[in-house]
């Protein structure tokens, strides 16, 4: 069913949502884009626009040329810097307050759901805002990068031949299985699946809300067009993230 944002939430929706105990959360790029957060095409401007993605987003490319993927790196963290959680990550820290088990899963990598007071959160794709060792993939200390801010990247503390890297899955890379699992098992065993700001082409990702459907869970999708996953979920609201998901808080 879809529902316009001029529209009221259904009371079916309401109730499904009131009467669950365990609900699973996954948020992609349409979360962060309402925020004003560049996607990783989007950010490729100006000069970063004549770079191929995988030089830009893979260990082979940072093999390569660390300083150019450091740099990269370093200008979308400037980017992000410049923006703010939106009302749809703040009125999902607010849900996960109300629930007996509430699961945030994201496929985005800026952080705004802990900057908005959601935790835990299930990071798929890691999280831009930390920065790891190329060899051990060992946190690297803030306080360290600002030592060894004339170095293009910072060398790793934790291996000689180490790198400071972001924390981030590039093209190539695994995702962590056992966040992965943890999200997997929480969508098969939720009572409520919500899911916003993605269309759900990108895998592993997308087999998430899949396995809520099949276990007989009902399903909210939220996003402005349409997409695979609205055709499978009970209710599709057409509009921003930043609209409908503050009315799902408001409604309980």
């Amino acid at each position: 069913m879809r529902i316009d944002r001029d529209q009221d939430l259904p009371e079916a929706l309401i109730a499904a949502l009131t009467s669950a105990d365990r609900v699973a959360v996954l948020t992609g790029a349409g979360v962060s884009a309402e925020s004003g957060v560049p996607t990783f095409r989007d950010a490729q401007t100006g000069l970063w626009a004549r770079h191929d993605p995988m030089t830009l987003a893979s260990p082979e490319g940072f093999s390569r040329q660390p300083d150019l993927v450091w740099d990269w790196y370093q200008h979308r963290r400037r980017l992000i810097a410049e923006t703010a959680p939106n009302a749809g990550h703040h009125a999902l820290a607010r849900l996960q307050k109300r629930f007996e088990q509430f699961t945030l899963i994201t496929q985005n990598v800026d952080g705004f759901h802990q900057l908005a007071g959601s935790e835990p959160v299930l990071e798929l794709h890691g999280n831009i805002q930390r920065t790891i060792c190329s060899q051990t993939r060992q946190l690297i200390a803030p306080d360290w990068l600002d030592q060894h801010s004339d170095q293009q990247p910072p060398p790793s503390p934790h291996h000689p031949e180490g790198l400071a890297r972001p924390d981030v899955v590039w093209f190539g890379e695994m995702l962590d299985p056992e966040t992965l699992d943890q999200a997997f098992a929480a969508a098969e065993h939720c009572d409520l699946m919500i899911v916003a700001g993605t269309s759900g082409l990108v895998h592993p990702a997308a087999g998430i809300p899949l396995l809520a459907v099949r276990a007989g869970k009902p399903m909210i999708d939220i996003n402005p067009d349409r997409s695979e996953l609205s055709g499978l979920a009970d209710w599709h609201l057409a509009g921003p993230s930043a609209h409908w998901l503050p009315k799902l808080a408001s409604s309980l």
